[in-house]
């Protein structure tokens, strides 16, 4: 482990513990909070600037497939170059690329910026988590990890009522004149007190062979994707009603738009209980314990929901707080998940950080572009496609658990 040290050599104070898990969280909060926050301007922009329904999907759609793509390159950067200089450049890019989009005065321009803003905020979230496990070691990563999956929470429920809130009172572009500041104050910030957690010695060479060498190394191993398919595919169990929201509230539960609110405080509270408490369990229970109790939490939930769906007619008054119980499952057990991601291969965490990442998100566009579509028209499909993802996510961990018996045994990861 590297101890915390400030990035401004001319200081001897390391950085406290606790300002750099906030300011970590913060780098995995960027990316939920920069899709989030310009949605309820949607149709103030396309107002403004005359632009299609396809066009306003679409500057979503630019920003989403340009954070996945460059996923794959984030974290094999920072292994070739430190963790500071990516973010650093990340951070500095977003901000440049949100007062893009505020100054864009058409359609296509918002969308290029859009398509740019996704490309750097990846930055944040994928090296932000090679950096816990760089410099903590297992059990006060796994209080980070937790604090970071609460913010991840926090994002989707603040982000809308801010947007909303200076579409209200300002216009659509101080929106992103917000973003622009934000990922300047990160910029400041992580430039005075980030540390270097990557020493040059153990970077690995940048070139080619070697970049190719590593996503090979990463990609050809069961273990690392059976722990990607264990971590990122059970979210989709909850994530396919968050895609489906208008038709699984607003048709199928006979619930108004003002009235949607219940249904994120549920999943959102879940997430962010969930990932408390796996914090404060960090260190007191074996990790593969604690994974066991997640994915309990979420199969029993899902067959106690389906067999709901099956026998009752649509409410909510019980169809959505196992919402939030899922929820919980989830949250309790990613963030240990994600640490034995990352010490697979100590010497590329970033790689595995990037790839994780990439598994995840490759998973969240199928299930929105292909799985909902299919099955949101019926609760009874919605709950058993909810299952089966989840399903696909404990079968993968109970083989790994199975196959490499040893690997999250004791508490030290």
């Amino acid at each position: 482990m590297n101890p915390p040290r400030p990035a401004d050599p001319a200081s001897t104070q390391p950085t406290p513990q606790w300002i750099l898990a906030v300011m970590l969280a913060l780098l995995g909060m960027l990316g939920p909070f920069s899709i989030d926050t310009y949605l309820p301007a949607f149709d103030g922009i396309a107002a403004s600037l005359n632009a299609s329904p396809l066009q306003m999907q679409q500057t979503l759609s630019a920003y989403l497939f340009g954070f996945a793509f460059m996923n794959l390159f984030h974290g094999a950067l920072s292994d070739s170059f430190g963790r500071r200089p990516v973010v650093l450049w990340g951070l500095a890019t977003f901000a440049l690329t949100s007062a893009g989009c505020a100054l864009a005065q058409t359609p296509e321009q918002l969308i290029l910026f859009r398509a740019l803003q996704g490309c750097t905020t990846g930055a944040g979230i994928v090296v932000s988590r090679a950096v816990v496990r760089d410099l903590f070691p297992p059990a006060q990563a796994q209080r980070v990890m937790s604090q970071i999956t609460i913010y991840f929470g926090i994002a989707p429920a603040v982000a809308p009522m801010i947007g909303g809130i200076f579409i209200a009172y300002a216009s659509w572009q101080s929106i992103f004149w917000l973003l622009t500041v934000i990922g300047a104050l990160l910029w400041a910030y992580n430039w005075r007190l980030l540390p270097e957690s990557l020493p040059p010695e153990k970077r690995q060479a940048f070139d080619v062979r070697n970049l190719m060498r590593g996503y090979w190394q990463l990609c050809s191993s069961p273990r690392f994707l059976l722990l990607a398919a264990a971590s990122g595919v059970p979210f989709n169990g909850m994530f396919i009603y968050i895609l489906s929201a208008p038709t699984f509230l607003g048709t199928h539960m006979h619930m108004q738009p003002t009235q949607f609110f219940w249904f994120f405080i549920c999943t959102i509270g879940g997430i962010m209980l969930g990932a408390w408490v796996s914090g404060r369990l960090a260190g007191k229970i074996p990790p593969k314990r604690q994974v066991r109790h997640g994915f309990l939490i979420m199969f029993l939930t899902s067959c106690i929901y389906l067999v709901m769906n099956l026998v009752l007619p649509p409410h909510p008054a019980w169809a959505l707080l196992p919402m939030g119980i899922y929820s919980f499952g989830w949250a309790l057990m990613t963030p240990v998940v994600t640490l034995l991601v990352l010490d697979l291969h100590p010497e590329r965490r970033g790689l595995a950080s990037s790839l994780q990442a990439v598994v995840t998100s490759v998973a969240n566009g199928l299930v929105a572009g292909v799985l909902a579509p299919l099955v949101m028209h019926s609760t009874v499909a919605l709950a058993i496609a909810s299952m089966g993802l989840m399903m696909t996510g404990l079968l993968s961990w109970i083989y790994f658990h199975h196959r490499w018996p040893d690997i999250g045994r004791n508490n030290a990861v």
